[in-house]
């Protein structure tokens, strides 16, 4: 584990160019996936209090691969010597605080590491945010995340008074006597940080306030955060959510329906990719709440693959904005005839979000139908309208930006086309490679 956090400890240290970040940070991912690889058949204890298996692993690699491209997409902080250097120690330590959340075996110690990524993304968001409104959105994001988790610490104090120990691989038996209560104020903590539907609101604001490397890890990793809390929560004690089981199964298969009937409305770019994003995590949640191992593989896959495309997504629309001064998808128009490339990477986005081949995102989505219809069949009259819609205000966003007449607030900037098509390629070739290859994703399953 040294050798993830020398290099990065390095970059903060010696310089704040942004190319010598992207550098260090490729060959620290190269690296990193030794890791991978050598937990592909067990979990490896690194120490007393941190290990390493393969969703962990996977994670963290998601995390490296995600940060190199928040370099690439906050090149305009650069060229407007927006303190770089603050803005460089955030990010790093925002992906240090990730990898500690996501190899650290002691659940205390997760949920230190759990609220800790909150202050260097508040900090990005206030500090490189583009409204005053930031800052509202800023107290969204405290207040609903750290008012969910303290009861998770008042049940984790109780716990250790019982067993006198908080290991993420022992197994725990809930007591009946706090069995509602405990499940209800364990899972909440997670269940807002993913978010589930009732529980989203401060993450379309938090979005729309964040700039682009903001949004591009809030939406790649800390959602997932939450999902990788709930997972090993549940396998420390299986029978947790047993008495909300249905209560959230029931929240979730609303969610996924709703959040995507408000994207088909949304007229913001951010909004609307940040509301898919809670009905991409709604299905989630339920491939979870399955128990199956099928379920939570496809659990895993989705997070990886929506980590990618809702990254690259946030990236697009950063960058559309900068030719256009806004997010409004009614005043984005004729993005093909302006800029023809861009036009092709909103196009591989737009499938992927939406779950199309040749992408991971529709491996991951039958994995999970299979699980979620495995539990119930029922299930089926909620799932195929949200699956249309997703379709849906995938064309609706992608037709809006790229066809119609050019709009008169359009101002044309000569696009980096280097720096657009490696950052909008590095989001868009693993999800293809995994596709074509699934064996490729064998070493991140359970």
């Amino acid at each position: 584990m040294l050798k993830v956090f020398f290099p990065i400890i390095t970059i903060i240290i010696i310089s704040p160019q942004w190319h010598i970040s992207c550098c260090t940070l490729t060959i620290l991912f190269m690296l990193s996936i030794k890791m991978l690889f050598f937990s592909t058949t067990f979990s490896s204890m690194l120490s007393n209090f941190m290990f390493l298996d393969t969703m962990s692993a996977a994670l963290i690699l998601l995390s490296i691969w995600v940060s190199m491209m928040m370099f690439l997409a906050s090149f305009s902080n650069y060229f407007m010597n927006k303190n770089i250097s603050m803005f460089n120690a955030l990010i790093l330590l925002l992906l240090i605080i990730l990898i500690m959340s996501f190899s650290l075996n002691n659940m205390l110690m997760f949920y230190m590491t759990f609220e800790m990524s909150l202050i260097p993304t508040m900090m990005v968001i206030m500090g490189w945010g583009y409204q005053p409104e930031r800052i509202n959105a800023s107290y969204y994001l405290m207040l609903y995340t750290i008012s969910a988790s303290l009861p998770l610490l008042l049940i984790m104090t109780l716990l250790y008074m019982k067993k006198f120990s908080l290991n993420f691989l022992m197994n725990f038996d809930p007591y009946p006597s706090m069995f509602f209560t405990s499940s209800m104020m364990m899972a909440l903590a997670f269940l807002v940080k993913m978010p589930m539907y009732l529980t989203h609101l401060w993450l379309p604001k938090a979005h729309v306030e964040a700039p682009a490397a903001g949004s591009m890890i809030l939406a790649a990793i800390l959602l997932k955060l939450g999902a990788y809390g709930l997972m090993r929560l549940m396998y420390m004690m299986p029978t947790i959510l047993t008495p909300i089981y249905y209560l959230l199964m029931m929240i979730s298969l609303w969610g996924v329906i709703a959040a995507a009937s408000i994207c088909t409305r949304q007229h913001d770019m951010k909004s609307l990719i940040a509301y898919s994003s809670v009905s991409h995590m709604g299905l989630v949640i339920l491939g979870i709440l399955s128990s199956y191992k099928w379920g939570w593989d496809g659990a895993i896959m989705m997070m990886i693959a929506h980590g990618l495309s809702s990254s690259g997504l946030f990236f697009l629309a950063n960058s559309s904005y900068e030719s256009t001064n806004t997010r409004s998808i009614l005043l984005t128009k004729g993005m093909m005839a302006l800029v023809p490339i861009m036009s092709l990477w909103w196009f591989l986005m737009s499938i992927a979000n939406m779950g199309a081949p040749p992408t991971l995102n529709i491996l991951s989505e039958i994995i999970l139908l299979s699980s979620i219809l495995s539990s119930s069949l029922w299930v089926m009259m909620f799932i195929l309208p949200s699956l249309f819609l997703a379709m849906a205000y995938s064309f609706i966003l992608f037709t809006s930006i790229s066809h119609g007449p050019l709009s008169s607030y359009s101002v044309y900037l000569s696009p980096s086309f280097t720096r657009n098509s490696i950052t909008s390629l590095a989001h868009i070739t693993p999800l293809f490679l995994m596709f074509l290859n699934p064996s490729i994703f064998n070493c991140f399953m359970l």
